[in-house]
């Protein structure tokens, strides 16, 4: 050999010809083999053991953890194929909700950060879920009742699961713009903005809580318009019922937009009867001569039963127009006056007491305390009310109301809401 250097003309001239030749030969098969190699040999274990854990992070390298990790990588992803093949088909039911506190389901303690205390959620969750009840709100009754979880708030940021929809109502809400900051307008601005970034993820590849099959089978449940009735109650009678119509033409504008972007199954619920509420009850009056049979008062009773008459109307209206969809007027006055006026019926012994208040008989109310001021009076659990706090109703009262709205006994049309929910079976 020459000892190094930048040429190798000594050792050629050593070599004859057809020796030479074998050597060419010979370094073109062996560029060949590794050519062949470098471009047909398995992906290198850095590669198969990029594979995410499941709490996250990438997969730890180890001798002879590849074949594993592509295995589990393979598993996964047949999974998520599986997930998104159901999810397309439309399996799983998906409500989207809007309204106030009656289906509040801890919107308002997310947004607002408050920490609503013990003994709130007593009955059901045995802890404070964000709910203005002891227990569960009817809205939970009907998730329950079609075998889905619980709706999570648009605005919980810990702990939701939007793959059945979502709730948007929030606690103070009113139906008219610009009262409330999450007035009913502003709750369904919300869904279109979480229905457009979802078609969004999914155009993209990505994964999304609801599909666009989703949207267009999910049942859209609406009650509201009870904050907006409060509202008025301070004025004469007469002007009390000439605040309703324009409240009626924005619950009718909400649905109108909501079919414009998709709806097509809607559930709508009436007011109450407020003048049940111990918290009416309790406001001063010279006598009682404006008190029913029942010790309601008339005619905060009345104006509910009128705002009812003008929304069933409106959606009778809306059934004409929006003619490919299923409109369902609840007469949610029918329901909670019943339980007043026959409350032994079921079990109840004081129906216009609040469990959870302030002041002992007859009403237990006390607008300057709430319900979790330390020194509250607290019904025994397990006792029946139907008043919670003087506004809300308690978990044993919510689930008779629930049972009688899932009946389809008091709806227009009589339609059962499970006949609204459907969902595709699987090829299992």
């Amino acid at each position: 050999m020459n000892g190094g250097g930048g040429g190798g003309g000594g050792m050629l001239k050593r070599v004859g010809p057809l020796r030479l030749q074998y050597y060419i030969v010979m370094g073109a098969v062996a560029a060949a083999v590794v050519l062949a190699t470098l471009r047909y040999m398995p992906a290198p274990a850095a590669v198969v053991t990029s594979v995410a854990r499941p709490g996250g992070g990438p997969a730890a390298a180890a001798p002879g953890a590849g074949a594993a990790a592509a295995a589990e990588a393979e598993e996964m992803e047949g999974e998520e194929a599986e997930r998104k093949r159901k999810k397309k088909r439309g399996d799983g039911v998906v409500l989207f909700n809007f309204g106030d506190s009656n289906s509040d389901t801890g919107g308002v303690a997310a947004v607002m950060g408050i920490r609503i205390a013990p003994p709130e959620g007593r009955a059901y969750f045995h802890h404070p879920t964000g709910r203005l009840s002891d227990g569960r709100v009817i809205l939970d009754f009907i998730c329950e009742s079609v075998g889905t979880h619980h709706l999570s708030p648009f605005m919980k940021p810990l702990g939701s699961d939007f793959t059945n929809g979502v709730n948007f109502a929030i606690a103070g809400s009113t139906a008219m713009p610009g009262v409330t900051t999450f007035s009913l307008d502003v709750q369904v601005d919300q869904f279109i903005f979480f229905k457009e970034r979802c078609l969004d993820l999914i155009e993209r590849g990505e994964s999304a809580p609801v599909d666009e099959l989703g949207f267009q089978t999910a049942l859209y449940t609406m009650d509201i318009g009870h904050n907006d009735i409060n509202g008025v109650l301070h004025l004469p009678y007469d002007e009390m019922i000439a605040n309703l119509p324009p409240v009626i033409v924005e619950i009718k504008k909400a649905i109108e937009r909501l079919h414009k972007n998709g709806a097509r199954k809607f559930w709508i619920h009436g007011t109450g009867a407020l003048g049940c509420m111990p918290q009416k009850l309790a406001m001063p009056r010279d006598d009682d001569s404006g008190l029913d049979e029942h010790g309601c008062i008339a005619s905060i009773n009345n104006v509910c039963k009128k705002f009812n008459s003008l929304l069933s109307e409106a959606l009778d209206e809306l059934r004409l127009t929006l003619k490919k969809s299923a409109i369902v007027f609840v007469d949610m006055f029918a329901i909670k006056y019943d339980l007043v006026a026959n409350h032994k019926k079921y079990g109840i012994e004081k129906p216009l007491m609040t469990c959870c208040g302030h002041g002992g008989p007859p009403y237990n109310y006390d607008p300057k305390k709430s319900c979790m001021t330390s020194d509250e009076y607290l019904c025994k659990l397990g006792e029946k009310y139907i008043s919670w706090d003087g506004v809300h109703f308690t978990d044993a009262a919510n689930g008779i109301v629930a049972s009688k709205v899932l009946s389809g006994e008091y709806s227009i049309p009589r339609v059962k809401l499970a006949s609204l929910v459907s969902t595709a079976k699987s090829d299992d």
